[in-house]
């Protein structure tokens, strides 16, 4: 009874301080519309924010709420929203109303007629997945006799159930590299999600945290930025070395 109290407790105190991470950042989004002539909106398609949208109360103050919102299609495009970057990638230990997986790709078909394929998808897990509509959108006609090398910026890390298609299609496709950086892990504590790390890891794909650094090139490379730099967060060095030790151990 000890341990399932304790337990109980832990939940409530992640709810808590998961609840009090979305306020902040959305006030901090507001803040940021504000400063760019916005009319301080914030809304949920910009924020991301679903099943725990954030309301304004008469007294001006941010709540968070539960409200239903319809299922989105996956998204595709250029350029990210700089505030949505921010708010998405934050690599935040808790990530209450980030429930969006937003992917950005890099494609090297090895030759220079192509070029380099480059953009990015998002998802709200409510139909295919952004890993799973990669394959099927971004690359709809797979050639054997191409060498494909393939790098995700991604949100958070691959579901169980896209890791394990992830690491399926993998070992049927030899000539296709994978390398995956993720800038927060997906229900890490799971042993599910911990499996499906292990066998993408094992078949092939390059498995690893987003540092400082990442934040910065998937800044430049994949936001709407004005040429703006970005400013990244005072906990992100340390967010980053959280995930990073939490990932190499259940890599071992």
């Amino acid at each position: 009874m000890a341990d399932k109290s304790q337990t109980l407790i832990k939940k409530k105190e992640r709810k808590d301080k998961e609840a009090a991470e979305l306020t902040k950042d959305v006030k901090e989004m507001k803040n940021e519309r504000e400063k760019t002539g916005n009319d301080g909106e914030v809304s949920s398609a910009a924020a991301g924010v679903n099943n725990g949208a954030v309301a304004n109360s008469q007294d001006g103050d941010f709540q968070v709420e539960p409200v239903e919102i319809p299922p989105f299609e996956i998204i595709t495009g250029d350029r990210i929203d700089p505030l949505v970057f921010k708010f998405q990638f934050k690599n935040v230990e808790y990530s209450s109303g980030r429930n969006k997986t937003f992917l950005c790709y890099l494609v090297d078909k090895g030759n220079t007629v192509d070029g380099l394929l480059r953009g990015y998808l998002e998802d709200e897990h409510t139909g295919p997945h952004a890993e799973e509509a990669f394959y099927t959108q971004c690359l709809p006609h797979y050639d054997p006799a191409i060498k494909y090398t393939v790098t995700w910026y991604v949100s958070s890390s691959p579901c169980s159930a896209c890791a394990a298609k992830i690491a399926e299609m993998l070992k049927a496709r030899k000539n296709l590299k994978l390398s995956i950086f993720a800038a927060r892990l997906f229900e890490w504590e799971e042993a599910e999600v911990q499996a499906g790390l292990r066998a993408l890891h094992a078949s092939g794909c390059k498995l690893r945290v987003m540092k400082p650094l990442d934040f910065t090139y998937t800044w430049d490379t994949f936001v709407e930025n004005e040429e703006q730099p970005l400013n990244l967060w005072e906990d992100c060095k340390e967010n980053y070395e959280y995930y990073h030790e939490k990932l190499a151990n259940i890599l071992q």
